[in-house]
């Protein structure tokens, strides 16, 4: 497919790729440029604080397991098993 460069260096995405991975108005893009490709990597953008919220809780559970203290499960059904018992109060 082949598109054109308009005047303040703006391309249209085609509504086929538009639709097939399922981009809207506002969404944003990092751009890399590699051996003369242009690569266009759809990004989400997330406050700090909610970055570094999940950090923190990326390493209390990391921190957890290593402790013993979050099993590990085989199957999804075990984890919901887990989740809902009394163990996990």
């Amino acid at each position: 497919m082949i598109i054109e460069m308009r005047s303040k260096s703006q391309i249209t995405v085609p509504h086929e790729v538009v639709t097939k991975l399922n981009l809207n108005e506002g969404d944003r893009f990092e751009i890399i440029v590699k051996g003369g490709v242009i690569f266009l990597i759809p990004v989400a953008v997330y406050p700090k604080s909610y970055v570094a919220a999940l950090e923190e809780a990326a390493t209390e559970t990391a921190e957890a397991y290593k402790h013993g203290k979050i099993p590990v499960f085989d199957t999804p059904e075990d984890l919901l098993t887990f989740l809902h018992s009394e163990a996990y109060e």
